[in-house]
């Protein structure tokens, strides 16, 4: 528990709870609840798994919680907290508790590529992200001005996700549930660094948005929605199941794509599977590349998955949105070091990160506390490794697995 402690501390150090980080405008009183005491309320909620708001009181006031001693506060002065206390510090705190984790992995070897085909591919763009949104769980309907909206979801969140190790790199918010994927699209243009190529399915899929990443110098990786019309430019190289072609997209000029794009179709168990991007160069990305990079997207919709199932998220702790936002970014940055550790224990392994089970990583953290107990020196990343059988840290490669890597084998098979 103390080491995992110890890696929450080391990213939210105590420089970032400074007073002259917070906005004079917002006129906030000195109160027994202050960010950083906020800040290891919620972040305790999540790691330590307490069910309650009620719960995580009475153990702040028994033995105190990650910096904050033992300190007695009301349940009623916790929610009105969680009501009005500004999101924008605690999406500050998690730009930086990501940048802090970046700058730390720049300096520490990196996991084994996931695949030989795909290797030589990471240092090809600045950046090689997934994004992806998710409709939250319903609102609790105990406040009074929550029970009159019609509106019950707690809204969207879009995260996006490095394409390799998992780890958190931004996350937006909208309140309106049934927003469109594209209400995001802005805000991810000005995120990704030119040079860096962003994933995402076809809830993005526009034409401005597409032409938008080839004017800006940056790449994207979709799918081609279906009756989207095209002309073919030329053939960049074909085989029995599968065709590399540029293509011109949309029908008229002011209904298509002003520049032109690489289609990628290939047969899979008598489909085709049609994927689309900006880079045009297939020395840069093959067509073998582009269809196993883009299999890689539905890792955000694991992280999705473990976010809201093992840390809780689907679970919200208020009825107000504005708690609702502060739990997400809480959420998301104790997964920034969960995924830390899963890097790290990839390395000691030798393993590519996708064959670490972030839960059970998750999980084995009761036991290495246990381990604890009994030999304080006991270190986190040496303990797991050494269990990594015993706790079922590596995932197995399934039958099912090893058919779908021979039938990929067999497309990319030279005539």
């Amino acid at each position: 528990m103390a080491e995992i402690e110890n890696r929450l501390r080391s990213v939210l150090t105590p420089a970032l709870f400074a007073p002259n980080r917070m906005p004079g405008a917002w006129k906030l009183r000195n109160r027994l609840l202050t960010l950083p005491a906020m800040m290891a309320i919620v972040v305790s909620l999540v790691w330590r798994q307490i069910p309650s708001l009620a719960e995580v009181l009475r153990v702040l006031a028994s033995e105190g919680l990650l910096w904050q001693p033992c300190l007695k506060v009301t349940r009623q002065a916790l929610s009105k907290r969680l009501a009005c206390l500004p999101v924008a510090l605690f999406a500050g705190l998690f730009d930086q508790v990501v940048a802090a984790i970046r700058i730390r992995q720049s300096s520490q070897p990196d996991p084994p590529a996931p695949s030989p085909v795909l290797a030589p591919v990471r240092h090809r763009f600045s950046a090689l992200w997934i994004a992806d949104g998710s409709t939250m769980e319903a609102l609790k309907k105990k406040l009074n001005e929550l029970k009159a909206e019609k509106l019950t979801l707690a809204g969207k969140i879009m995260m996006v996700v490095d394409a390799w190790t998992h780890q958190a790199v931004q996350t937006f918010y909208t309140s309106e549930a049934k927003a469109n994927d594209k209400t995001f699209g802005d805000s991810l243009m000005q995120l990704l660094p030119a040079g860096g190529l962003l994933i995402f399915d076809l809830g993005f899929f526009s034409f401005s948005f597409l032409d938008g990443f080839t004017g800006d110098h940056k790449f994207f990786l979709t799918r081609l929605r279906e009756k989207t019309t095209y002309q073919m430019v030329s053939l960049l190289s074909s085989g029995p199941r599968y065709r590399d072609q540029i293509i011109r997209v949309g029908g008229k000029w002011k209904d298509s794509c002003h520049h032109p794009l690489r289609l990628v179709s290939i047969l899979w168990n008598q489909t085709w599977y049609q994927y689309l991007t900006n880079v045009l160069d297939p020395e840069r990305l093959s067509a073998r590349q582009v269809g196993e990079l883009y299999r890689r997207r539905w890792r955000i919709e694991e992280a999705f998955l473990l976010t809201k199932r093992l840390l809780g998220l689907s679970y919200l702790w208020v009825g107000g949105r504005n708690g609702v936002q502060i739990q997400i970014y809480a959420t998301w940055i104790f997964y920034a070091v969960l995924v830390d550790v899963c890097r790290q224990v990839a390395v000691a392994l030798g393993q590519p990160q996708d064959r670490i089970s972030v839960e059970m990583v998750f999980r084995s953290f009761y036991h290495f506390s246990r381990a604890c107990d009994k030999d304080p020196s006991t270190q986190l990343i040496p303990f797991l490794a050494s269990r990594a059988q015993l706790f079922g840290l590596v995932k197995a490669i399934t039958k099912r697995q090893r058919l779908i890597q021979q039938q990929l084998e067999e497309i990319w098979m030279p005539p």
